[in-house]
């Protein structure tokens, strides 16, 4: 292995100033820099990791906290996006990344002992569940954290504005004369509670009755439940005019089920869904949905997180909300 004594021997400068152009210091010359790299490159040198990191105190290493309970890995159609953006974003600033659990090496860890024996610098945490103890005991910890859509008092975030979207959504729909509009929500969350609070203000405002057996439970990214519920949304005597899904993924279940039922969207009933995944454009009927900020969502937990580490302490309870867009479709009926 190429090491920077073979460098300086090959440059015929000292293995201080090769440290000092690999690290691109400044009180050396611009040649110099140029010459020393080149002959790096050409001689297959890499860096030692721990050597690195017991000179800067740092692995250069953030890991990613993602347990997908829908699992979908990392084909989610929300979280997908998000932590794409957030990868480009880390290695862009240096850092690699390594996805947390709680094995290693054949053992059983803790997602808090998981993180200290990789090493990391600081962990992005998603879509997961945030009572459990392990990650309770991880937030807890001296280590930098970043929550994307849930939020802790000690540690920074970066949120989606579920609020706006709901009640964008409602705007939308009540605006095209629909009264009796049924939700089919996710499963209890910090981000169900904020859309289900958002729907039933906006109606209100709106000055709109909420019908109680028009709300329904479902599940995130699951078609069948969708499917499963919109069939006793269609059974009801006074069945809705309109419903909303709780992400593209699930209304195609809903598509099904009504199509099934011999009715057609939007000319017997309505439907939106959230997300603004790209097959909802694809789709005949496109979907109206609330199209999400994936990209800014990543880039700005990636942000947060790198600040925290290279700054040396928590960044605090900065909570970031980012709003997302509503993108018409033909699936709303004007009445």
């Amino acid at each position: 292995m190429v090491s920077m004594k073979d460098i300086s021997s090959y440059c015929h400068v000292s293995i201080a100033t090769v440290s000092k152009a690999l690290n691109n210091r400044g009180d050396i010359s611009d040649e110099t820099k140029m010459r020393v790299r080149q002959a790096a490159k050409e001689m297959g040198y890499l860096p030692n990791s721990s050597a690195r990191a017991l000179k800067t105190k740092r692995t250069y290493n953030i890991g990613v906290l993602f347990i997908d309970e829908a699992n979908c890995g990392l084909t989610h159609s929300y979280f997908s996006h998000v932590l794409e953006s957030f990868r480009r974003g880390v290695e862009n600033a240096g850092y690699d990344i390594t996805f947390i659990s709680k094995n290693a090496g054949g053992n059983h860890l803790s997602y808090y002992e998981h993180s200290r024996y990789r090493g990391v610098d600081g962990v992005v945490v998603a879509c997961v569940n945030f009572e459990d103890e392990s990650v309770q005991e991880l937030v807890n910890s001296n280590i930098p954290i970043v929550t994307i859509d849930y939020s802790f008092e000690n540690h920074p975030s970066v949120l989606s504005d579920n609020r706006d979207g709901m009640r964008k959504i409602v705007e939308y729909v009540v605006g095209k004369g629909h009264r009796d509009i049924a939700y089919i929500h996710g499963e209890p969350s910090m981000v169900t509670e904020l859309r289900l609070q958002s729907f039933r203000r906006t109606m209100s405002r709106l000055g709109v009755p909420v019908r109680e057996d028009l709300i329904r439970e479902g599940i995130y990214l699951n078609p069948i439940v969708s499917a499963t519920v919109t069939d006793e949304l269609l059974t009801l005597k006074d069945r809705p005019t309109c419903i909303i899904y709780p992400d593209d993924f699930s209304c195609f279940g809903g598509l099904n089920r009504i199509e099934a039922n011999g009715l057609s969207i939007p000319d017997d009933i309505s439907v939106v869904g959230y997300d603004g995944q790209q097959i909802s454009r694809i789709l005949e009927p496109k979907i109206t949905t609330y199209k999400q900020n994936t990209e800014e969502l990543g880039r700005l937990a990636a942000q947060k997180l790198v600040h925290s580490i290279e700054n040396g302490k928590n960044e605090g309870t900065e909570h970031l909300v980012v709003r997302g867009q509503l993108v018409h479709g033909d699936s709303v009926k004007q009445l």
